[in-house]
């Protein structure tokens, strides 16, 4: 019996996988008879009439130990090292060709090429490895919670790979390749360009997990009140649900909006209402619309108002040019609303904070090198992470010296 079943899994091992993956089975992908098969096998098994054939528990047990692979879900981060390694056979490159030991140096440049690209192989594996867990919606385990606990887990690898890439200093690569072309060709141009695509591949990659994680949320959601509900149930096997739309007294859970008034009209098909109805419409009083004569053509009208707009806006600009210049007088970063406040300025603090960031914005590029803008911002709430801007410090950037280090 335990060969016929095990042949019968082998025969159709893909129909089986792709029903471990979706859920269910496809029992248009078969023929009657080997349906028949599989159920008298207890392989398949219909949980309810309504819903499809799937797989039974002890198969998807199966079939989830058989696909774990605890090296495919490892990532070596090391990058630290394997830069310190890179270094090394620069070193010892750099060295040959002083010497003027050209099979030294080819040699060493072999070994140059084998670390960054084992390096770099070692990344495409993490991201192959990441990519194929995300697209089988981590198959290879069975239930939700311990998908959730893999998305974390791969996210945490990205994380960690991210780190890592930026560990990659091109600048002292640079340094390190100096004058000779096949360093840079490989160290510099090579390199850039494959860190570039992984880069690009991990942020698609963490879109998808982060996507993948919200739903798996929310189905987690969704049978955590399916439970609980059954729980209720069997404690209260005498409750019914009651219909809360038509209720006039509704509890304060379910009662979050406002009332709403029914629309009225006058019923004028009861005669014998109509004499109240007249008493009632002759005691409203009358509206009248005042007619007002149109303005003619070419009339003149008052600038007055936006003048003076225009006015206290020029007064506000030349307030924050006056703040970047009291910048140059301090040495010490000076806060935006300080100096708005010595000077006793009667501007509105957020108004003063948005102009100050507009005109730093409009700066010309050259000229807004010369400054450093900070942003000091405050956290309002820790649950949706929304942070406004509290103040402002400016700073000037000085010229560094000759010499200095």
């Amino acid at each position: 019996m335990g060969v016929e079943r095990l042949g019968l899994i082998g025969k159709h091992s893909e129909q089986l996988m792709r029903a471990y993956l979706r859920g269910h089975f496809d029992e248009v992908s078969v023929n009657e008879n080997v349906l028949d098969k599989l159920v008298k096998a207890r392989i398949l098994h219909r949980p309810d009439e309504q819903q499809p054939l799937a797989l039974r528990p002890d198969v998807s047990r199966l079939i989830a130990s058989l696909t774990e692979d605890e090296r495919k879900r490892q990532v070596n981060a090391d990058v630290a090292g394997q830069i310190e390694q890179i270094r090394t056979q620069v070193k010892h490159f750099s060295d040959a060709q002083y010497r003027g030991d050209y099979v030294a140096s080819e040699h060493h440049f072999q070994l140059l090429s084998e670390r960054v690209h084992d390096m770099t192989g070692q990344f495409s594996d993490a991201i192959d490895s990441l990519w194929n867990r995300l697209n089988s919606d981590f198959g290879f385990v069975s239930n939700l919670a311990d998908k959730i606990r893999e998305n974390e887990l791969a996210q945490k690898q990205l994380r960690r790979l991210l780190d890592g890439f930026e560990l990659i200093d091109f600048n002292e690569l640079i340094e390190l390749a100096q004058n000779s072309g096949p360093l840079r060709k490989l160290l510099v141009s090579q390199l850039q360009v494959t860190i570039s695509d992984h880069s690009s591949s991990l942020l698609e990659v963490q879109k998808r997990l982060v996507e993948l994680m919200a739903r798996f949320r929310q189905q987690q959601e969704r049978a955590q009140l399916i439970t609980n509900m059954v729980a209720f149930l069997k404690q209260h096997p005498n409750f019914i649900v009651g219909d809360y739309t038509n209720r006039t007294q509704v509890p304060e859970l379910v009662n979050q909006a406002a009332p709403i008034i029914a629309s009225a009209s006058i019923a004028l098909d009861k005669v014998g209402e109509q004499q109240a109805l007249g008493d009632m419409v002759r005691t409203l009083a009358i509206s009248t619309n005042d007619y007002s004569e149109p303005l003619a053509a070419g009339t003149e009208f008052e600038l007055e108002q936006e003048l003076v707009v225009e006015a206290r806006h020029q007064q506000l600009k030349e307030d924050v040019e006056n703040y970047f210049i009291a910048v140059f007088d301090v040495t010490e970063p000076l806060s935006a609303l300080q100096h708005l406040a010595q000077q006793a300025l009667e501007w509105d603090a957020e108004m003063w904070l948005f102009q100050v960031i507009a005109e730093f914005e409009g700066l010309n590029a050259s000229v807004r090198q010369r400054f450093t803008l900070q942003k000091l911002l405050k956290t309002v709430d820790m649950f949706n992470q929304v942070e406004v801007i509290e103040d402002v410090v400016l700073q000037v950037n000085l010229p560094q010296l000759v010499g200095e280090p």
